[in-house]
């Protein structure tokens, strides 16, 4: 007969528009992973996909020419993402430049790999991303999916469909 008490609710966090463009060029020329991390950020936010869903990319998900990604989020769905020229630029950077060095001498079917090679765990691009978020002293509880919200919220300031947005998202 007792009433459960009502639970809070934790309203997402979003980045500014500025704050996400700072967070984007946050990795520096000359930096050992500067185009490995860059090409991640854009990802992150050009698409609005998990964390897992970029850090399982396969090399075979991206279209460049066609400015599209496939993605694998929960459920095993697969959607298809538009991609922007910023990322597209960033990826092709990365992918013609560091990822081969990155490799050495193996070949991985992951987009997004590792120092040593291996595709980059989950846990690492949280570490990327907070590394660049402490360096801009943005608020200290920016993580990958807040990238996710910042891209919704960013779309539907813009004028994008609701539904639309949902789709994008999965």
């Amino acid at each position: 007969l007792l009433a459960s008490p009502s639970l809070w609710e934790r309203i997402p966090q979003v980045l500014s528009p500025d704050a996400v463009e700072r967070l984007l060029h946050g990795p520096q020329v000359g930096e050992r992973f500067y185009l490995r991390d860059r090409a991640l950020l854009e990802t992150l936010y050009a698409t609005g996909c998990r964390a897992s869903e970029v850090v399982g990319l396969r090399q075979e998900d991206l279209h460049l020419d066609a400015a599209f990604l496939r993605c694998i989020g929960k459920g095993s769905k697969q959607r298809v993402v538009p991609l922007g020229k910023p990322a597209i630029a960033a990826l092709r950077a990365y992918l013609g430049d560091a990822r081969p060095a990155l490799l050495k001498t193996e070949d991985s079917p992951w987009v997004f790999v590792s120092r040593g090679g291996r595709k980059i765990a989950r846990e690492m691009l949280w570490v990327i991303v907070k590394k660049y978020v402490r360096r801009l002293g943005l608020n200290g509880k920016v993580s990958p999916h807040t990238l996710r919200h910042s891209f919704a919220t960013h779309l539907l300031s813009g004028g994008a469909d609701l539904r639309t947005v949902q789709e994008l998202l999965g």
